[in-house]
């Protein structure tokens, strides 16, 4: 099957699928609303095969429809990408770097792994972001991320997986809680009691939300603070509990009147993971960073630096 697509069509049909309304999806695309219903009829000629339901509320997707949007999106990130990276060139930026991670790793990790990679490579940028674990397994897959790093409880099949760092979620409290005297916690056990929890774009938030919405329960927040030692102050202010990577809780807790309670539910251990869509068709810098990720988990020294090129 000889297929010839327009990015003009990819860009309108992920319109369509985001909208679930063609004359939304032609107005977004600066077209007419029969100029686009006829390019989504010549695709779906050219495929050989319906791609919508056409319904009274709207459009839907069919599964050859769900695939097409699949690649479409690849294939509009991977160009967007491209004019992002060429720009840079011409600004005298030889490189860009796009990496996702969770909460935990952007706060405790990462950040001086990644000072010391900008360091020894002035010519390459980064870009990182914060997001939850299977929304970054997505951005790998699709490829606007070139690294990700990932709790294991999320499937990274048809990714590379490397290990990376080992952490654990505890519950930490004042002195003077009442969960303050247990050994060990059940996250159900703690859903009575108000909460100081990060702002709502964390992930650490929304993963903490979903697993009280998985038990029917709220989080009871009391407060939203925008850092782990902020949390860990009005913790030992006794304004309410909080869940925090072991790592941190720890660090605060060496000069703050809070007690750390081990909780027993499987996700509260978690392995930390470096996820690619395939490693050797990545630039040599940006492997080089991979490896220095690799031996800051191991907590070695960072491997020598590499001379950065494409």
């Amino acid at each position: 099957m000889a297929l010839h697509f327009d990015l003009v069509d990819l860009r309108l049909f992920v319109f369509i699928a985001e909208e679930s309304n063609l004359t939304r999806a032609a107005a977004r695309a600066h077209l007419s609303l029969p100029a686009a219903s006829m390019r989504v009829k010549h695709l779906e000629q050219a495929i050989g095969v319906k791609l919508l339901n056409r319904e009274s509320q709207g459009v839907s997707l069919r599964p050859p429809g769900r695939t097409l949007l699949h690649h479409a999106r690849k294939v509009l990130g991977q160009l967007e990408s491209l004019r992002g990276d060429l720009q840079e060139y011409a600004e005298g930026v030889k490189g860009h770097v796009r990496v996702q991670a969770n909460t935990t790793a952007i706060t405790e990790f990462i950040p001086p792994v990644l000072s010391a990679f900008l360091l020894s490579h002035p010519d390459v940028n980064t870009d990182l972001r914060e997001r939850l674990s299977h929304d970054i397994v997505r951005a790998v897959n699709e490829g606007t991320a070139d690294i990700g790093i990932v709790a294991d409880s999320v499937d990274t099949a048809g990714l590379q997986a490397m290990p990376y760092r080992q952490d654990r979620l505890v519950l930490a409290a004042s002195a003077r809680h009442p969960l303050a005297r247990k050994r060990a916690l059940d996250f159900a056990a703690t859903l009575d009691y108000d909460y100081v929890a990060l702002h709502e774009g964390s992930a650490i938030h929304s993963f903490l939300a979903q697993a009280a919405a998985q038990l029917r329960r709220p989080l009871k927040i009391r407060t939203q603070v925008s850092s782990f030692e902020a949390v860990c102050r009005m913790i030992a202010a006794d304004v309410g509990i909080g869940i925090l990577p072991e790592s941190a809780a720890r660090r605060h807790a060496a000069s703050l009147d809070i007690r750390l309670v081990r909780l027993s539910n499987d996700w509260a251990a978690r392995n930390l993971l470096i996820c690619v869509r395939e490693l050797d068709s990545l630039p040599l810098f940006a492997r080089h960073l991979i490896a220095m990720l690799e031996a800051d988990g191991r907590g070695e020294a960072s491997p020598p630096r590499a001379r950065p090129q494409r």
